[in-house]
């Protein structure tokens, strides 16, 4: 087990965002966070991450609470990969060499060349590799951001909403990618994502919430209609293609308790 959250809550002043959420990530599964807008998705990402501090709760990092390891060490852990990545006038390599950063003491050593070369070759970035990130199209600087990530080596990747901004080719193929690598590396995953049919495709479990709560966590082949009715109002049939589970909308459902403006698919 990679990390371990228990019985977490989060506020923002006033306002109640998450609400003891526990849950778990194991080393080689892929773990999806779903859930309609404002469930409180990238907040529980980040809280998880450190970037926040939960209310109450406690977060497992390895078997160590979260508060008590230094942030050099969690960046030795865990890599962070945000929704919304600017890109710099730096080529690609150094743009992957930086996550070396929480391994790097006085100079840069043969194995921090060695692992950010390798991270570059992994998503296919080589003819690359001298490019500038601000020349690069939305694909291939996410690709970056996921190579930054590896090289840091984690036991652990977050990602929050890592295919938004993508063209289908592209969600396919950096999913697809990271998939693959995440098999071969035993790497645990943790990501937020909007699209449902792609969560079903690639995440191994998923994570659904609801007025900033836990509402289920099932392994994506336990999806019910009635679990995507509960959490997000629409009527869904479910199919299955090669072995994968997938979601067919059928209709809004409304009720005297939800006002139809505020549903989110």
């Amino acid at each position: 087990m990679i990390l371990k959250a228990e019985s977490i809550d989060f506020s923002y002043r006033s306002r109640g965002v998450l609400e003891r959420i526990s849950f778990e990530i194991k080393a080689g599964e892929i773990t999806a966070i779903l859930g309609p807008n404002g469930a409180g998705k990238t907040t529980l990402l980040k809280t998880v991450n450190g970037l926040l501090k939960p209310k109450g709760g406690t977060v497992f990092l390895s078997g160590r609470d979260l508060t008590t390891i230094p942030p050099r060490d969690i960046a030795r852990t865990t890599a962070y990969v945000a929704q919304r990545n600017d890109p710099v006038r730096m080529t690609v390599f150094d743009s992957v060499l930086l996550g070396r950063k929480p391994h790097i003491n006085l100079r840069v050593t043969d194995k921090d060349l060695a692992v950010t070369q390798k991270a570059i070759s992994m998503l296919g970035l080589d003819s690359l590799i001298l490019r500038y990130t601000d020349e690069l199209s939305g694909g291939e600087f996410q690709k970056v951001c996921i190579a930054r990530a590896l090289a840091q080596e984690p036991e652990l990747i977050l990602l929050d909403e890592p295919t938004s901004s993508l063209d289908l080719f592209n969600q396919i193929e950096i999913l697809t990618i990271l998939h693959r690598i995440i098999a071969s590396l035993g790497t645990g995953v943790l990501m937020t994502i909007h699209d449902l049919n792609t969560a079903f495709r690639y995440a191994d479990r998923l994570i659904f919430l609801r007025n900033g709560s836990v509402y289920c966590i099932i392994p994506k082949e336990e999806i019910n209609p009635e679990i995507i009715q509960a959490v997000y109002n629409v009527q869904v049939e479910i199919h299955y293609q090669g072995g994968h589970p997938y979601m067919v909308p059928l209709d809004i459902h409304h009720s005297e308790s939800v006002d139809a403006a505020t549903i989110f698919v």
